[in-house]
């Protein structure tokens, strides 16, 4: 397999500042491809080891250009995550002033970040997205925008000056990043872990979802990411892309999985792997039995009625 991860690019992009922070990204080479569909079939294709891109942010949640890629396709499987505060500056051509701006351009996830600055500085200048917002200085630096939201990093790489820094609409912004590979076996549990699946209902009626959600509850298993994508079958069809807390290993979300696998029309899991923020799980009150050691002693419990040993 070659030694290579692919990425959101071109150079300059969150996504390479992210990937860099990885210890593994010394070893490895870096290509930066033009779009996370690309980088991720880098990786089915066997062009890459492994694909680094942006799952979700803290503004608008789920990237759904990656949740759909993962969604869709030949399964892959997430392996780590990295979490990257996130602030912007506005790129421009030397010599450009915020009276001469009329166009802007960034990646699309980066609009709901800023989007109370520009209607507050440049309320008449007109929004085209960008593939990446590396990709958006780029087209600024041939000419085609005014202005780019993107790191402050990036100007230099291309030639442009940062009119405007330290832009963000929510303090603490921050956005998640996955390294994504080919399926293979977990990691070992770190005691700080994360579960992510994608679910699909065998039929649509009502407290479907809440049926689903139980199996989580019952069990004592939180949640941080639900979000729900077409399916693309007609209105009204989704499957829910799930990030729970945990690891496939720990009892009780072994059988929250095993549990989902039963009732629904179809489950692809998507990893377990360690948790950026390093919190460990936590099960909350009032849920007795709901941790891993009952959960073993209930298991251990029903082998010795099988042995007769009860």
């Amino acid at each position: 397999m070659p030694a290579s991860y692919a990425y959101l690019g071109p150079e300059g992009t969150f996504t390479e500042v992210a990937l860099r922070t990885l210890p593994e990204a010394a070893t490895r080479e870096l290509i930066p491809y033009v779009s996370v569909q690309s980088a991720l079939d880098a990786v089915r294709t066997g062009e890459a080891e492994a694909a680094f891109v942006p799952i979700e942010n803290s503004v608008e949640g789920g990237i759904t250009t990656t949740l759909d890629e993962l969604v869709a396709g030949t399964p892959l499987m997430i392996y780590r995550e990295v979490l990257l505060s996130i602030t912007f500056a506005l790129l421009v051509r030397p010599g450009t002033e915020l009276s001469d701006i009329k166009t802007v351009t960034a990646h699309p996830a980066a609009q709901p970040q800023v989007r109370n600055w520009l209607r507050q500085h440049l309320p008449d200048a007109a929004w085209e997205s960008a593939a990446s917002n590396a990709d958006g200085a780029r087209l600024v630096q041939e000419g085609r925008y005014d202005a780019a939201f993107a790191g402050e990093f990036a100007a230099a790489r291309y030639g442009l000056e940062a009119l405007e820094t330290e832009i963000h609409d929510a303090e603490n912004a921050q956005t998640r990043f996955v390294l994504v590979g080919r399926p293979a076996r977990p990691a070992a549990p770190t005691g700080a872990d994360k579960t992510s699946i994608v679910l699909w209902q065998r039929n649509d009626h009502p407290g479907g979802l809440r049926d689903l959600l139980g199996e989580f509850a019952t069990r004592g298993v939180n949640l941080m990411l639900l979000q729900s994508r077409p399916t693309g079958a007609g209105i009204g069809n989704y499957c829910f892309c799930i990030d729970a807390e945990g690891h496939i290993s720990d009892r009780r979300v072994a059988e929250t999985l095993m549990g989902l696998k039963r009732v629904c029309l179809q489950v692809r899991f998507l990893g377990s792997y360690p948790r950026a923020d390093v919190q460990p799980a936590e099960v909350r009150d009032p849920l007795p039995g709901t941790s891993d050691t009952e959960f073993a002693s209930a298991a251990d419990w029903v082998a010795r009625c099988q042995d007769g040993r009860f």
